[in-house]
């Protein structure tokens, strides 16, 4: 460039407009990357947010992108709950001088001051108002910064809380990007309550899940087309065997296809019905409730199943045991009507063996009356005793004594079913002290159940023992009836003493027989135990104490 154009630019000043505008045009694009960079900021900010992810996880992310372009050092949030400030998460987590969970106090608050304007503040170390300090300047000193943003976060109008933001530089120079600290701060409002959102209906969804899987009685939801579309843990176990219920018909299910039931075509209507199904074994007492949308739009039933088996054994065993119990009444009514005649007849027999000679031919026919009446007398009297209500005096009697009584009420009986009785008793044996009548009546019941378990039985001969025996060991009279009829099941074996428990049907059997027996056995100081193997047979086993020894009741093992 020769001296004349060199004067010329010197006069005319293009160089430095060049110069100028180069200078401007970089400025511009500076910023112009500063303002993608927080668009950006803000964009992965939004897309990075996981409804699932832990607030200091959230912080933290903000916090690595905010550091492109901002000295920030420190990124904390306080939220309002319910009409308290508290801090609620600080990023670094070893940054903070107050602990997470701290309410921040009204007074002389910045805090709250951001509260009460929804306006964003600048807290520097050393402030121009050299009044009465702020609560936060304190804050500043402690953690060794310089200064903080203090940028409230807004959600539909409202200041849910503050973000801070903190510094070892002054921030002073950035209050031009407060629109962009807003704008951020913003966005996290809708994260977090995003958050809190997912987090309610997560939790109100984990409570309906508890509640409905809780319920001991099953709960199948049906939709329109008659599938299963939800089915409780109850509802599984009920219908072990079908697998997985959800996606099943629900006519396949609970009805059979030979037959139409009522309550099938209840299952959708637009009212409660209700009904009981036999499925299979089982008895189920079922009830139907339509679901509505708001819109009163009908789009699915629920379906409530309880398992009432057991309660229909239990009442159908009540009912027997009432029979049972007007039975016995009558029955002693019917023995003390009998007696007067029987009276008569074996006076009479009496009057008329008396009065013939022994070697008429009458004279066996009268014998035989007056012995027959004799019997029934005996019968009749057993049947009193046994059939008593009162309360039994306990006193020194036979265990043999009270085998005979049960045989007495119930021998002719098991003769007539083709049963042989054997008895095998010890007529040595001591006398125990207690009811003749109560250990009768253990007696009676297990020659009952001998004879039940008998009857089910197909063997050819069909027997019972009753054996007596004294245990010098254990200082206690054995008593055992002993059959080998059906047998028990292992793992009914455990159940049969319980009330009400039977496994005869509710025309046979009421559940009571076993319980009373161990009852009076234990009022006896004694035990009742039970053997058997299925097919083969069962052992009852009676044990009573004789008296005189201490330790009787402890020791009556067999």
């Amino acid at each position: 460039m020769n001296n004349r154009e060199r004067m010329i630019e010197l006069l005319t000043g293009v160089q430095s407009s060049k110069r100028n505008y180069y200078t401007e045009l970089k400025k511009t694009v500076g910023e112009l990357q500063k303002k993608n960079i927080q668009l950006e900021i803000i964009n992965e900010v939004m897309k990075g947010f996981n409804v699932e992810m832990s607030m200091d996880d959230l912080l933290m992310n903000v916090l690595e992108k905010l550091r492109k372009i901002f000295p920030i050092e420190r990124i904390s949030l306080s939220m309002i709950e319910g009409k308290d400030l508290i801090l609620t998460n600080v990023y670094p987590s070893n940054s903070f001088v107050l602990k997470p969970g701290t309410e921040l106090p009204r007074d002389r608050s910045l805090y709250w001051n951001v509260m009460r304007s929804g306006k964003p503040l600048l807290l520097n170390k050393n402030p121009q108002d050299k009044g009465q300090p702020w609560f936060e300047e304190k804050l500043l000193t402690e953690m060794g910064l310089e200064s903080f943003f203090l940028v409230p976060l807004k959600r539909k109008g409202h200041v849910t809380g503050v973000l801070s933001l903190g510094s070892k530089e002054n921030l002073e120079s950035y209050w031009a990007d407060l629109s962009f600290f807003q704008q951020l701060s913003d966005q996290l409002a809708v994260c977090i309550e995003n958050s809190h959102l997912y987090k309610e209906v997560l939790e109100t969804k984990m409570k309906w899940e508890k509640t409905f899987q809780a319920v001991p009685d099953a709960i199948i939801i049906i939709g329109l087309n008659r599938m299963i579309l939800q089915a409780n843990e109850a509802a599984q176990q009920y219908f072990a065997t079908k697998g997985s219920l959800i996606g099943q018909q629900v006519d396949e299910l609970l009805f059979s296809q030979e037959e139409n039931h009522p309550f099938q075509e209840k299952l959708l209507e637009l009212q409660t019905s209700s009904d009981v199904l036999h499925i299979g074994h089982k008895i189920y007492e079922c009830h139907c409730y339509p679901i509505f949308y708001d819109s009163n739009l009908h789009f699915a039933s629920i379906l409530y199943m309880e398992d009432v088996t057991a309660k229909r054994r239990i009442e159908g065993q009540l009912i027997q045991s009432g029979k049972l119990a007007a039975i016995g009444e009558m029955a002693a009514g019917v023995a003390h009507e009998l007696n007067n005649p029987l009276t008569a007849i074996m006076g009479n027999a009496q009057l008329l063996l008396r009065k013939t000679d022994s070697t008429d031919r009458n004279y066996q026919l009268l014998e035989s009356v007056y012995e027959c009446g004799k019997r029934s007398k005996q019968i009749i009297q057993n049947l009193l005793t046994f059939s008593r209500q009162d309360e039994f005096l306990f006193e020194f009697c036979s265990v043999n004594e009270a085998v005979g009584q049960a045989l007495s009420l119930i021998g002719n009986q098991l003769a007539k079913q083709g049963i042989q009785v054997e008895t095998k008793l010890d007529d040595s044996l001591p006398h125990v002290e207690g009811s003749c009548q109560q250990i009768g009546q253990i007696i009676l019941n297990l020659l009952l159940n001998a004879k039940d378990a008998l009857e089910e039985s197909d063997r050819n001969e069909k027997k019972v023992l009753i054996q007596t025996a004294l245990d010098q060991r254990t200082h206690t009279i054995v008593l055992k009836v002993t059959d080998n009829g059906c047998g028990i099941e292992e793992d009914v074996l455990s159940e049969i003493f319980h009330p009400f428990y039977t496994t005869k049907n509710a025309t046979k059997g009421h559940g009571l027989g076993l319980s009373v027996s161990i009852g009076i056995a234990q009022s006896h100081g004694g035990t009742l135990q039970a053997e058997s193997k299925p097919g083969e047979g069962s052992t009852f086993l009676l044990t009573l104490p004789i008296p005189g020894d201490e330790n009787n009741h402890d020791e009556g093992k067999l």
